[in-house]
Parts: structure tokens; C-alpha cells; sequence
């Protein structure tokens, strides 16, 4: 949609032409000149920019040259300055505002950071010191690095330079391209107002002064609409008169900055728009009428980018509630939208994005929402608010303007379209308009403004007004939720087509509901055959299933092929022959024979599950009923082709790229729907009021008494837990003797304070404050603990519950507080995280739990891929309760027996159940009432025990018959084993009743389950079920949520119906990183310019939303994780990580535990890039496999290595070179992944080998959320290949690279160490040897490979192998120098060639190392050459 204006965010190499040379100044060059080629780090560093920075503000050069004073300290030059922006920043003509290359090379260089900022004084920097700036500060927003902290050391000093720029424009006629690069930087610094040290100063401009600026119509009809603000208007007309009295001046607020500023903007932009894209010229043509020739002029390019940034300039403005708020009514004043409307850009074929800002300019100007409170606006609120105007508007044209009687007297139904009011005022003679709408009555336009002679003009300001608007649900309902061929083709993008069909026909076309014209329902039956394709084709056709969607293609190839230059200006549809693209959701999909494949709704058992047959394949899909109906009418009102007898492609796309119909359809639904978040997160989100209103301190119903249960280790770790805090002990810690109980046992309750505050910016758990008035103790540091013998679970092992064993921090416990405050005391919980992997991570740790597996459901395809030998999913879960059911019936007859009855009570749950009442719970009373009565007597519970022979086959004898108390203790809990068993059995009966598969699963789902956990795409295509079935939770957790698009996560939140009008979540837990990457949004529009990437984790984080931060890691060794820790507040090292032996034992074969590898140029190359954004480093490729080969050698586990690199080019390039190094061995093959950072995040491995790719340019890496994931994954080892030279002066990136650059830039090894295994102390290097390069690290790894298994320990390996791969073997890298590795074509491609399949047969890094991968010292000691491996799928 705005690909076009946005390519720009994507520009990471700047074209440059190959004949320049550092002297030579933009403004001699050719601004248009087409420039092949990229620029270069040697470029940079031999350019006279070089010598410059490194003569006056390079720190790296110490400061020599002449740029320094008779103190050895660098003077400032302003002249310099001067002359750097004059001849390389300068742009005199062309599209492009700024020379990008120049702007790039001063912004690397730290040009702001350490010569314009440190200098500038803002009463006295001249003008090319301020532009400068500005350049360089948009060059950064470019490159999506952080652009305002160098401003954080001079606050004052940075409100002084935004001062100056408001005020840079006075008196002073810019350029185009200047006044382009100055809105580049309003725009960056009002996106930019959730910074403090931006928002004091910008803010100023939209606030009330403002409305000084408004035309006097337009004022009044804004306060008698706003009746709250009369009074405030009033009190600052008289604040302001009185200050200007003071200072003996003449009270006139025209000449304010903030009144002036933006309608001193807006009227410039529209001076451009209408006087300088286009000429002015009129020819003449026959019959003597005039035209405009705007069709035959020259379109100024630099002035539709201005035009094109001023637009989103203003839909910025008024997309934010703090800016919208007093600036909607001078764009509305003003009549932006109208003028543009009826600009010659809008419908110039150059002006196409523009036109479609301004359509979204009145979009925003339109949304329905209240300004000042940032409540939404209902449809009947809308609906009345447009009556009463429109009334109004009759009435005043009945009274005032007779030429209107017809329109005042018409039905307001039959007039406020468009086109009918058009119609109407066209009645009207210039005078009358003018007179009337802008002059006497409606005053809806300045009677000065220029545009109010134009009759055109008037009437669509009028029509604007007055006509009804559609709401966005009314467009969002009329809109089809596949892409067609109209809307969906991205140049960019070339989709691979798989198949073509044989047979589409409509099966089913059912009638609208109540108040649509849409059919409720679409139906079609698409046949195709997969025998021509090969088996791996033919298994990704099967597995199509129900809620995937697939496209219907119409493709006319046309016979004659397209010349070189038809083809290069032909759009994708236009080379393909492509007519018509609609979409579709697969309903069932059958075999030849008719049987249903890969049914997901219980109707076909899992057990009698059978292969598809035949070759043939029907797919019955749902059509779009939005897209059906529009494509029907156009077959019926304009003889349009019936496009569903054309369709002769059938394509699917990637399951993981699939989802988008369900976030769609999801989206619509909740457009049509009220109260859709609860009421407590609702202000919250939108960021209103207080920001820690959902903070669980300020929420109702707190618990008093919180039981931690197993939380606690002992009464130690509970005062270390809190350690600002007394703690009280109560009457409970004192011991049967009366004497003080020092060293209670957990579990543990804690009486909180009623009255709690959190910190003002995060919650640390700990700082708990207020006073029990009730009691009269000052709780502000005391906490009351209570300890407690928890009730005996039962005399078997099975009934023990599972303690937590992990020692959590003060920090950890601050959030274990929050979590149960107060929702997750509920009983049904919802578990969502962004992938499967992390979802499984998550559910294997609460399977670890003491939380029954019968309350446990996973939901989703990843089920299978759980460590567990227990199936989750519903069918899984139901067969497990079937299962327990019988074994829970045999228990019961056996009770039984053992009462002397007969066995037939275990024939149901339900007899179960009158057994329980009629002879276990009887039994059990009768007992309790003569225990009353005889509490004195030792044996009394031993001999009179009921069920003593049911518990005969227990490890010890339950009864000792010395203390009534202790035996007491034990048949309470073995009626408690009893009753928890007649529990289960109830829970089954529901499974007797239920007899279809899906009947039960639904059961499962809605009733049984505890907690539920899935996917977040799940969640969004199952929504639409789970709202049928009446699913409901009251907990939403949610981990991975930095990672989750704000849309993906609201989903979660409405997966159930409203009681009462209202939501039933009662508590959400997001969990996640936002120093990490954010969500990935491949479409840059989306990404750049709307912010889709926010999650809605970070929204929060923003807002200022108290969250618990925590403060200790517990991945890797401290020294490793000191490269990223900087970037957290105060993040420590949790204990074991600094006790524990594996973490204080060097990594063997190496010097040091972390280090950055210099990778020079390798046979002359440094990075390429094959395709555009494909980029690959041969050398760096090859030096990190070799590493990893030298790792396998000295007896590492391949699982505990894992390659990452920053690009999908050099991914590929990787898993081809171990393909060709590393698979054919089987002391060696492949790694545990090679995968990008970005695929990695949320996972970890002992040893990291890093991969940076880039020589030229840093590229995306300068994201410092990238490097933080990049340095955190690795726990024992991290190896960083990069070129020194570039990373080094990369400034967002100096933090880390400086810890890393303190050690050799060369590889250092230990070659005295040949195994895995040592006792050398990670402190301690050793003998360093410095690897020279890659060829060297080529001939250490085949003279230990020679040294060490030719002789004698690999003789079995040469047995199997034969004497030429014997041969082969001696020379592992012979064939380096001669192998080519292969280029792929896209980086979008997944690789999977060694995803096991490709692995040979003899491959046995298999299951030995897997149980010794158990404890991290056993995977440290020396091994045999088998390890374990792990799929490369990512």
C-alpha cells in the first residue's frame, strides 16, 4: 500500500558511484546519475570525510592534526562546519532531499555525537550547525537506531535546540529539500513523545494557544461544542494579557511561536501543493476554452515527497490523542483534506500515494472519538450526532436561504449521500455560497482564505460537513478477507504456484442473515490430483487441513511474449497473464475414495487412522461471502466475467505465513462487538489516566493471607526474600514445649499489608508499605508469617506432591505476588506464547509440578513434540481419563472386596459414586465420631481404622498404634487418597455419558481442563470455535509477549463471551523482553511508518506501567554476560551461576571463555550478496565451521554447539559448508542449529559461534535489541566473526564491542589441551597461540586430526570406511580451495537439507551423549566421537 514511500526505511547500502573520490563535492556530481554500486568501509576510510574526522572529532585517533589548540585540545571550527554542509550535505536539485551516502558516512563516524552536539550553543549555532544536525538525526530514525540519547547528558541544552529549530524557518526562504529534511524531523520528534526531553518542548505546539490561529467561526463552534473549555480559554486569554502587561507590550498572541508555528506549516505546505508541483501554464485548445495543463508539464518529484511527508505529518498529528486534541480543528479550519481533494496531485498518476495519505488524513479527521476525554464514540452516538447537525443545517436553510427550501423540507435519509447534497447546493450561485457558508451563516471557512472564491472548493467543504460517513466497521464489514488480484500483489514478492486444479464448482450458497445482503455462506467442492508430483510434494499436499487457506488463481497467459522493455515496465500480474485471485478456507479435505483426512474434530478416532487413498483429492472450502456477493453483483449489473468458472491454479502458502484470514476475520468480528477488553485494562491500553490503575496493588479483593506453599525452601530464604522487612513470627512457630521455634519449616502463609504501593516505575516484590490500622501494627517493615503442616496427601509415593527444588530471588517472589493477585486463584488458566518450542519449554516445566495431569491441555500441532511420553492433546487427554477410569473402577472393586461387599459397585462412575455415600463416607463418619470419644487411647485409630486392609499393600505399616495423633494424621490422609480417588472417578463420568469423540474433547476443553496452553496463532484460528463452545478462563499468561504483535495478543483476551455486558478476565501476566527483538513485520509501510512491530508488551513498557524487571540471569557465566548486562538496570548473576564448578572451568582447547575474531578479507572477497539482501561471507563461513570441526575434535557434543549468524544468506552458505565438511563424517556432522539470531531468540546452548557477515556496512545489527539477543544465547562459550574495523566504531554497539576488543582480535587457542575436559580455571589462559586466519585454523584442525585419530583411535572408523575414505579422511580440507559454495536465490527460503533425512546411514551421534547431557560436568568430560544431534528444522 505504501511501499512506494517507504522503501526508504529498507536502505542500508547507499548507492555510490565507483569514480568518486573523497574530494569531490555532491553538488559537483550529478544528482541523478544512477549509482551501481555500495559503499565500502575502505571507501569510508580513505575519503577526506576520514581525514576530517579524524583531525577534529575521532576519539579513536586521539585528536592529531590541526584541529587542536595550544592546550592539545581540539578546538571547535564553525567554518568547518560550514563548509561540511555545503559540500556534502548540501542537495540543490533531484527527489532525494539529502545526499544519503554523505549523511551515512558523518552519522558513522559520530559527527553529532562528538563534534555538533558537544559545540553547540543554541542562541549562537548558525544555521548549518542546526540543518546538520537535523540531518543527522533523521539518518538515524532511518536506520531505526536510538536517536535522541545523546542528548540525555544536556537536557537543557537539547530544549534550547529544539527551540532554535521551531524558529529556524524565520526570515529565511528554504528549498524544497530543506523544508522536506525540517519535516522529516517534526515527524521524528512527534513520534517521538513518549521521550521526556521531546515531548516538553514539542507538546507545546498542540496545545490550547494554539486555537489563537483559528478563524473566529470556526472557534466559536469549538467552544459551544466543548462547553468544559469556555472557562479554560477565558483564564488564559487573561493570563496571557496580564504577562504581556507586565513585560509592557501589546497584548497580541498571533506572534506566538505556539500559535503561529503550525499554521505557518500547514499554509506553506499549501502554497506548494497548489503553485509548485505543477506550473501554472493554460493553453488554449478549440472553441477557445481554457485548461490547466498540469498533464503536460514535469511533476517536481522533490515537491510530491514534500507533499508526501506533509501528509503523514498531519495524519501523525491527529492519530495521537495528546496532539490530536487542539490540532484536529485547525486541519479542519483550514480545510486540508478539501484543497487536496481537489488538488491536481491527488488525481495525477504521480500522485497516487498521496492521494491515498490524504484519504487516510480524512480517516483520522473523521474517527469517532470524543478529543478531550479519548472515549470512543458509539454508532448511535454517531448516528445522533450526524442528525442533529444535519437538522440543524435544514433549519437554518428553511429560515435564512429560500433557494434551499426543497433540501430543508427533503428526508435527511434521501439527502446525505454525497452525491444527492452535491446535487442540491449546486443550486446556489458562487455569491450565494460564499455569502452564506463562509461569510454570514455557517462560517465553516475563513472568509480570508484565498480557496473560498472557488465554488468546487465550498461545495465539497459543505459536502464534507454534512454527509453521513461510513464508520469503519460498516467499510470493515463490506471488505472480503482474502487479497484479490487488485489489492494483493506486492511487486516484491513473486509467489511460486503449485499446482493447477482440475475441477471448482459451487456446492452451496446460502440465504443472508437478518439484516445483510452478503450470503451467510459460501461453499465449493475443488478436486486435483497429486500423482505427477514427487513424494515430498505429494506430502505437503496431504497435510492439508481444516482452517488453511488457498488462493484460486485465473491466469490468460498471453501468446505473444513481452519485449526486454515490456517486461521491465509490466507489473508481475501483467508477465503471469494473472486475471483473478480469490481466497478460501479448507472445511474437509477426502481421498478418492471419500474418507476424511487429517480430521482435527473427533469424528474419525485416532486409532483407526488409515493412509489416504487414491490420487485424487476433494477439498471442500468456504468462500469469501463479502467477495461473492461483489463479484455476483458485478456479473449482474455490469456483465462482468463470472470469474468462478475461470479458475485453473489452486496455490498454497507456508502453514507458518497462513493465519492471516483468521487475524482478519478475528478483527471484524471484534469491530462488531462492545466491552471488548475488560474494563480495567481498557484505559490502560489506551494509555489514559493512571498508568498503574491495573497495577494488582490497585485492584479490589486483594488477598489478606497468601499461602506460597512450596515457594519457600526454608524460613532462611523467606527473610532473604524480603530483606527490607522484619519478619513477625506468630503463635504458630512456637514449639509444643512453649519454646521458640527458630528454624520453622514451609510451607508458609504471609499476611500482606491491606494497604500496598508498588514502585513508581517497577515492582520489586519487596517494598510492600501501609498500616493495619486494625491491629495496630505498623506493617511498613514488618511482614506476619504463618507456618503450617500441610494435611497428609496419602500413605503411597504417588500421592506426594512434587516440591519446588529453585531458590528464586527477592525479585522472583515480587512477581510470584503480583501473579496471584488476585486472578490466579481462579480455576481455569490460559496459557499463550508466541511459538511452539517455547510453548512445549513452558509446559514440560508445569508438567514437572504438582498439577494432576488430567487438568493439563495442550492445544495445537506442536503437541507432539513434547519431552513427555504422555499425549496432551484432546484425544490424547481423553484416552488418558478412558484409561484412568478402568484402572480407578478396578480400585474400587477392590475396596470392595476388602469391605466384605460386592464387586459390581466398579461397574460405573456412577455406582462409584453411591458406593462412596453409602459405604466409604458412612464408614468414614462412624469412625470419626467414636475417635471423639476416645482420643486417649494409643491404638484406638490402629484397631478401628475401617480401610485398614484396602491400605495393607502400602511400602510401611500406616499405623504404629503409639500416638493417637500420629495415627489420626495417617488416616486422614489415607481418607484423603480415598477421596481424591472418588474425585477422579466423578470427573469420568462425564466421558460414560459423552459417547462421540468430539462430544468428549469439548467436554475436555470447556469443563475438565485447568489449564489450557496454545499458540498464539492458534488462538486465532480456533476463535470462532471457542466462543461456540462457551470456553472460559479467568487467568491469561502470557510468555514470549515482546514477541507478539498487540493484535496477537488481544486475541487471547477475547477467546471467550461476555457475562452480563462484561469481561470475564480477571488477571493477565504478560511475560517478556522488550531489550530483545520485537515482532517481525516484513512489510516495511506497516512496520516503519505504522509501528505494527510494538508489541503490546512494549505499549506498556512505554506508557509507564509499573513491571517487575528482573534482576539477576541465570544463563550464562558472569564474564559472558557482562556483554549485554549494560543494557539491563542493575541485572546481577543468580548464586549457582557463580558457584557452580562448569562455570569456573575454562573451555578447553581455548584461552578465553569469550572473544571477537577478526576476519579479514578471504581469497580477496569479504561479503556478497547474490541476491539483494542476501548477504554471505565466505571467510567467515568457512572459519566458523572449522571452529566448530576443531570443537568436535577435542570431544565436544555437538548438541551443545550452535552456529548463528545475522543473515539468512550466510545461514545457507553455512549449512552447505558443513553439509560438504561436517555430515559426511560421523565423528562430526552437523551442529545443534544453524540458524539466524533472530530464529534464535528465546533459546540457548552451552557454546555460540557468531556469524556477522557484513565488511561494508553494520547493517541491522545496529539495533541494539539484535546484539542483545546475538551476546545472550550462549552459556559457557561465545566466538564473535566479524571485521574489527567496521563493528568497532559502530556507536550504538560500543558498550559491548569495547569489552570484547580489550581481549586479541585473534582466535586464541590452548593446543595443550586434546580433550573436552580440564581443571584449567576460567581465569586462567594458558599458553595462548593466536590463529592467523582461517587457513591456519584449516591446518590446525587436520594436524590434530592427523595427530590424534590416524594413529590409533578411530581404527573402527576406518574399517567401515575402506581405504579411500581412508584417503579422504587424511585430507578432510584438500578440496577447500576448489569447492564452490552454492549461492542460493532467496533469503526467504527455508533450508532443511540436513534435517536428518540427508544424514548417512552409519550417523550415530545418537543417544550416548543425550544421558550425559543430563549434568554439565559429565558433558565436559572426555568422550567417544558419538553425541547428540537435534533436527536443523527451524
Amino acid at each position: 500500500m505504501l511501499l512506494y514511500l517507504f522503501k526508504r526505511h529498507r536502505v542500508v547500502e547507499y548507492p555510490v558511484d565507483p569514480t568518486w573520490s573523497g574530494t569531490q563535492s555532491v553538488a559537483e556530481k550529478p544528482v541523478e546519475s544512477a549509482l551501481p554500486s555500495t559503499i565500502t568501509l575502505s571507501e569510508i576510510q580513505r575519503g577526506r570525510l576520514t581525514k576530517i574526522t579524524e583531525d577534529n572529532w575521532s576519539k579513536a585517533a586521539g585528536g592529531g592534526g590541526g584541529g587542536k589548540d595550544s592546550g592539545g585540545e581540539r578546538r571547535f571550527n564553525p567554518e568547518l562546519v560550514e563548509e561540511i554542509y555545503k559540500t556534502e550535505l548540501l542537495v540543490k536539485g533531484g527527489r532525494k532531499p539529502v545526499p544519503l551516502q554523505r549523511v551515512m558516512i558523518l552519522e558513522v563516524t559520530q559527527y553529532l555525537e562528538n563534534y555538533l552536539w558537544p559545540n553547540l550553543d543554541p542562541d549562537a549555532a548558525s544555521f548549518e550547525h542546526v540543518i546538520s544536525m537535523i540531518l543527522i538525526v533523521n539518518e538515524k530514525f532511518q536506520e531505526n537506531v536510538a536517536a535522541w540519547v545523546c542528548f540525555y547528558d544536556r537536557k537543557d541544552i537539547f530544549n534550547g535546540f529544539l527551540e532554535r529549530v521551531l524558529r529556524l524557518k524565520e526570515g529565511i526562504e528554504l528549498s524544497i529539500a530543506k523544508k522536506t529534511n525540517y519535516l522529516v524531523f517534526m515527524i521524528n520528534a512527534f513520534q517521538s513523545l513518549g521521550d521526556e526531553v521531546v515531548s516538553e518542548t514539542v507538546l507545546r505546539l498542540a496545545s490550547l494557544q494554539s486555537w489563537h490561529s483559528l478563524s473566529y467561526g470556526c472557534l466559536q463552534m469549538e467552544l459551544r461544542l466543548n462547553q468544559e473549555l469556555i472557562k479554560k480559554w477565558k483564564r488564559m486569554i487573561r493570563r496571557e494579557a496580564k504577562e504581556a502587561t507586565k513585560r509592557g507590550e501589546l497584548f497580541d498572541p498571533s506572534t506566538k511561536l505556539e500559535v503561529k508555528f503550525l499554521r505557518n506549516l500547514i499554509e506553506e505546505f499549501l502554497e506548494v501543493l497548489d503553485s509548485t508541483v505543477f506550473s501554472q501554464e493554460q493553453h488554449v485548445i478549440e472553441d477557445n476554452k481554457i485548461i490547466d495543463a498540469y498533464g503536460l508539464k514535469q511533476v517536481d518529484d522533490a515537491c510530491v515527497l514534500y507533499c508526501e511527508r506533509f501528509m503523514e505529518f498531519l495524519i501523525d498529528l491527529l492519530s495521537q490523542l495528546p496532539t490530536r486534541r487542539y490540532l484536529r480543528p485547525l486541519v479542519a479550519d483550514v480545510a486540508v483534506v478539501a484543497k487536496c481533494h481537489l488538488s491536481a496531485l491527488y488525481k495525477h498518476e504521480k500522485g497516487k500515494l498521496f492521494a491515498q495519505l490524504v484519504d487516510l488524513l480524512q480517516f483520522n479527521e473523521k474517527f469517532e472519538i470524543n478529543d478531550h476525554v479519548g472515549t470512543q464514540l458509539t454508532d448511535d452516538e454517531v448516528l445522533q450526532s450526524h442528525y442533529d447537525r444535519f437538522q440543524s443545517f435544514q433549519l437554518l436553510a428553511f429560515k435564512k436561504i429560500p433557494k434551499l427550501r426543497e433540501l430543508a423540507l427533503a428526508n435527511i435519509g434521501a439527502i446525505n449521500k454525497r452525491a444527492d447534497l452535491s446535487k442540491k447546493l449546486s443550486k446556489l450561485s458562487p455569491m450565494d455560497l460564499r455569502d452564506w457558508f463562509a461569510t454570514r451563516f455557517l462560517k465553516l471557512i475563513s472568509e480570508e482564505d484565498p480557496w473560498s472564491e472557488r465554488v468546487d472548493f465550498l461545495i465539497e467543504v459543505m459536502v464534507s460537513f454534512f454527509e453521513k460517513q461510513q464508520s469503519p466497521k460498516e467499510a470493515i464489514n463490506a471488505l472480503p478477507l482474502y487479497p484479490n488480484e487488485q489489492i494483493m500483489w506486492d511487486e516484491s514478492l513473486l509467489p511460486s504456484i503449485n499446482y493447477s486444479g482440475e475441477e471448482f464448482k459451487i456446492t452451496e450458497v446460502k440465504q443472508p442473515n437478518i439484516g445483510e445482503v452478503k450470503p451467510s455462506s459460501v461453499t465449493a467442492d475443488v478436486t486435483f490430483s497429486i500423482s505427477s508430483y514427487k513424494a515430498q510434494i505429494r506430502s505437503e499436499w496431504n497435510a492439508l487441513k481444516e482452517h488453511d487457506v488457498l488462493l484460486l488463481l485465473s491466469i490468460r497467459p498471453s501468446f505473444e511474449p513481452l519485449s526486454a522493455d515490456e517486461a521491465a515496465k509490466a507489473s508481475v500480474p501483467q508477465r503471469l497473464g494473472l486475471q483473478y485471485v480469490r481466497g478460501c478456507e479448507i472445511i474437509e479435505v477426502r481421498d478418492e475414495e471419500g474418507t476424511l483426512m487429517n480430521d482435527s474434530t473427533g469424528r474419525i478416532n485416532r486409532d483407526e487412522w488409515k493412509p489416504p487413498k487414491g490420487e485424487l483429492r476433494t477439498v471442500t472450502v468456504a468462500l469469501d461471502t463479502a467477495q461473492y456477493y461483489m463479484d455476483v453483483n458485478n456479473i449482474a449489473e455490469k456483465g462482468a466475467d463470472d470469474i468462478y468458472g475461470t479458475f485453473n491454479i489452486l496455490m498454497r502458502r507456508k502453514p507458518k505465513e497462513n493465519n492471516f484470514k483468521a487475524i482478519l476475520e478475528s478483527i471484524r468480528d471484534l469491530m462488531n462487538e462492545y466491552c471488548i477488553v475488560p474494563d480495567w485494562l481498557h484505559n490502560v491500553f489506551l494509555g489514559y489516566g493512571n498508568p498503574s490503575a491495573a497495577q494488582w496493588t490497585n485492584m479490589p479483593d486483594l488477598l489478606e493471607m497468601v499461602d506460597f506453599k512450596d515457594t519457600f525452601l526454608d524460613a532462611d530464604h523467606l527473610k532473604d526474600s524480603f530483606p527490607d522487612y522484619q519478619v513477625c513470627y506468630c503463635s504458630f512457630f512456637i514449639n509444643p514445649d512453649g519454646s521458640e521455634n527458630l528454624q520453622p519449616m514451609p510451607p508458609f502463609r504471609i499476611r500482606l499489608p491491606k494497604t500496598q504501593k508498588g514502585g513508581s516505575h517497577a515492582l520489586t516484590g519487596n517494598k510492600i508499605s501501609g498500616v493495619d490500622s486494625a491491629d495496630g501494627v505498623n506493617m511498613e517493615d514488618t511482614l506476619i508469617v504463618e507456618a503450617y503442616t500441610p494435611p497428609d496427601p496419602g500413605p503411597y509415593p504417588q500421592d506426594q506432591p512434587k516440591q519446588n527444588s529453585a531458590r528464586f530471588t527477592p525479585t522472583q517472589i515480587g512477581a510470584i505476588i503480583s501473579g496471584i493477585q488476585p486472578g490466579l486463584t481462579m480455576v481455569r488458566t490460559l496459557i499463550i506464547t508466541h511459538s511452539n518450542q517455547a510453548l512445549n519449554d513452558l509446559f514440560e516445566k508445569i508438567m514437572q509440578r504438582d498439577v494432576p495431569a488430567r487438568y493439563l491441555l495442550r492445544l495445537g500441532q506442536g503437541e507432539q513434540e513434547l519431552a513427555t511420553d504422555l499425549d496432551f492433546s484432546r484425544q490424547g487427554r481423553v484416552n488418558a481419563m478412558l484409561v484412568r477410569r478402568l484402572e480407578l473402577l478396578g480400585e474400587m472393586e477392590r475396596l470392595a472386596r476388602s469391605l466384605q461387599l460386592p464387586e459390581d459397585v466398579g461397574y460405573t462412575s456412577e455406582t462409584a459414586g453411591y458406593f462412596w455415600l453409602l459405604h466409604v463416607y458412612s464408614r468414614w463418619e462412624q469412625f470419626l465420631a467414636a475417635c471423639a470419644e476416645n482420643e486417649d487411647k494409643p491404638t484406638f485409630v490402629k484397631d478401628r481404622f475401617p480401610f485398614k486392609e484396602f491400605f495393607s499393600d502400602t511400602l510401611h505399616p500406616i499405623f504404629m498404634g503409639e500416638s493417637f495423633e500420629k495415627d489420626m494424621r495417617a488416616a486422614k490422609g489415607c481418607f484423603c487418597h480415598l477421596k481424591t480417588t472418588f474425585q477422579e472417578l466423578e470427573e469420568c463420568r462425564a466421558f460414560e455419558l459423552l459417547k462421540s469423540t468430539a462430544d468428549r474433547e469439548n467436554y475436555l476443553l470447556t469443563k475438565q481442563a485447568k489449564i489450557v496452553a496454545m499458540t498464539c496463532t492458534h488462538a486465532a484460528l480456533k476463535r470462532k470455535a471457542f466462543l461456540q463452545l462457551g470456553f472460559k478462563y479467568d487467568n491469561l499468561l502470557m510468555e514470549e509477549s515482546a514477541q507478539i504483535l498487540e493484535i496477537e495478543t488481544f486475541i487471547p483476551m477475547l477467546l471467550q463471551r461476555q457475562e452480563d455486558g462484561y469481561a470475564r478476565l480477571k488477571c493477565c501476566i504478560l511475560i517478556g523482553d522488550h531489550h530483545q527483538l520485537p515482532p517481525v513485520v516484513k512489510n516495511m509501510a506497516f512496520q516503519k511508518y505504522s509501528h505494527m512491530d510494538q508489541s503490546l508488551f512494549t505499549r506498556f513498557v512505554r506508557l509507564g506501567i509499573p513491571y517487575i524487571e528482573l534482576n539477576a540471569q541465570g544463563r550464562a557465566r558472569p564474564s559472558i554476560a557482562k556483554l549485554y548486562n549494560w543494557r539491563y538496570r542493575d541485572l546481577g548473576d543468580l548464586p549457582y551461576v557463580k558457584e557452580d564448578a562448569v562455570f569456573h572451568r575454562a573451555n578447553a582447547g581455548f584461552s578465553y571463555e569469550y572473544q571477537l575474531v577478526d576476519v579479514p578479507d578471504y581469497q580477496g572477497r569479504g561479503e556478497s550478496a547474490p541476491s539483494p539482501w542476501f548477504y554471505q561471507n565466505e571467510g567467515e563461513a568457512e572459519y566458523v565451521v572449522s571452529v566448530y570441526m576443531y570443537l568436535r575434535l577435542l570431544g565436544y557434543p555437538a548438541n551443545k554447539i550452535s552456529i548463528l549468524t545475522t543473515y539468512n544468506g550466510q545461514k545457507l552458505l553455512i549449512r552447505d559448508v558443513i553439509n560438504r565438511r561436517c555430515v559426511p563424517y560421523d565423528f562430526i556432522g552437523p551442529p545443534s542449529k544453524v540458524t539466524t539470531v533472530d530464529k534464535f531468540q528465546g533459546q540457548q546452548n552451552d557454546f555460540i559461534l557468531l556469524s556477522l557477515v557484513r565488511t561494508r556496512f553494520v547493517g541491522h545489527l545496529r539495533d541494539v535489541r539484535r546484539l542483545v539477543v546475538a551476546m545472550s544465547r550462549a552459556r559457557l562459550g561465545l566466538y564473535v566473526f566479524c571485521r574489527r574495523s567496521l563493528f568497532e566504531q559502530c556507536y550504538e554497539l560500543q558498550p559491548t564491542f569495547q569489552l570484547l576488543l580489550q581481549r586479541p582480535d585473534r582466535l586464541a587457542l590452548n593446543l595443550n589441551e586434546i580433550t573436552s575436559y580440564t581443571e584449567q580455571h576460567v581465569e586462567d589462559t594458558g599458553p595462548i597461540h593466536l590463529v592467523s586466519g582461517v587457513e591456519e585454523m584449516i591446518s590446525i584442525f587436520n594436524w590434530r586430526y592427523q595427530e590424534r585419530y590416524m594413529s590409533h583411535q578411530f581404527d573402527h572408523y576406518m574399517t567401515y570406511s575402506g581405504q579411500n575414505d581412508q584417503q579422504n579422511s587424511t585430507t578432510l580440507f584438500n578440496a577447500m580451495d576448489t569447492d564452490t559454495p552454492v549461492q542460493h536465490e532467496s533469503s526467504m527460503e527455508e533450508d532443511t537439507r540436513i534435517d536428518g533425512d540427508v544424514l548417512p546411514a552409519s550417523h550415530s551421534n545418537g543417544e550416548v551423549d543425550k544421558e550425559a547431557s543430563k549434568n554439565d560436568e559429565n558433558d565436559r568430560q572426555p568422550k567417544s566421537s558419538n553425541s547428540s544431534e537435534e533436527n536443523m528444522t527451524e
